[in-house]
């Protein structure tokens, strides 16, 4: 621990597993204050129970603006104040031909990962500008970047996150808001057989690896990392990036 965080107050969606969880304990881990907001409370309760008394967590949906509302409040109530947000909370349809999702599934998707990010401005907004400061960073994709078969309605929410993501940083750089984003590449998380629309076998996984040039699928910790130097001051003069994580599969 080098102390990169602290003094600080973060509020993660998502957290209770997966990358969420490796960027809360990696916040806390550099000092701040982490407030988990997840669904899932008994998964959200284990990490807080490993992170420490650094961590707290609030069962919410990320599609609730009330749900926010309640989110905000309660991490600008653990850590004194907010000064980060990362939206990290995301949901894919199976990969299978685009005519097979149904619409239930596309607004499932939309709302997690594209509608969850205009509640989550919304409701921090009014935080960050009376403080005259604040960072979000939202986890994209590199699904929004190079499209695979098979994902078209994910990668079109992911492609949204990615774009609102700049426009955001552009908009909200006056009131002293940096917004960045991080982009995976897939990873060994929950998701896994659904972005690859197979078990996930060895033989499947090695053809999926085979497509990223440092041959390897993203860990949690890489995108931890990532967002750690966004959060970070290391990154003051740093907004509308969209950083890949990719192993160089959008090369």
């Amino acid at each position: 621990m080098t102390g990169r965080l602290a003094g600080k107050s973060a509020l993660v969606t998502g957290g209770a597993s997966g990358f969420g969880a490796a960027i809360a304990r990696s916040f806390a881990r550099e000092g701040a204050r982490v407030t988990i907001m997840d669904l899932d409370e008994a998964g959200a309760a284990r990490v807080v129970g490993e992170i420490g008394e650094a961590a707290a967590s609030i069962r919410g949906d990320v599609t609730s603006r009330a749900d926010f509302d309640g989110a905000i409040a309660h991490a600008a109530g653990h850590g004194g104040q907010l000064d980060i947000l990362v939206n990290n909370a995301g949901w894919t349809h199976r990969n299978k031909p685009l005519e097979e999702v149904s619409e239930e599934e596309f607004d499932r998707v939309y709302s997690i990962n594209v509608k969850s990010i205009y509640h989550s401005v919304q409701a921090s907004l009014p935080v960050f500008t009376a403080q005259g400061a604040g960072v979000m960073i939202n986890i994209g994709s590199t699904a929004g970047i190079r499209p695979r078969p098979g994902l078209t309605w994910y990668n079109g929410s992911k492609g949204a996150v990615n774009i609102l993501t700049r426009s955001l940083a552009a908009e909200l750089a006056p009131r002293g808001i940096r917004v960045n984003g991080v982009a995976p590449v897939m990873g060994a998380t929950a998701l896994l057989e659904s972005f690859m629309g197979l078990p996930d076998t060895p033989e499947n996984r090695a053809k999926f690896i085979a497509t990223v040039p440092l041959g390897r699928l993203s860990e949690p910790e890489d995108v931890a990392g990532a967002c750690l130097y966004l959060a970070s001051d290391e990154a003051a003069f740093v907004t509308g990036v969209i950083l890949e994580v990719d192993g160089g599969r959008t090369i």
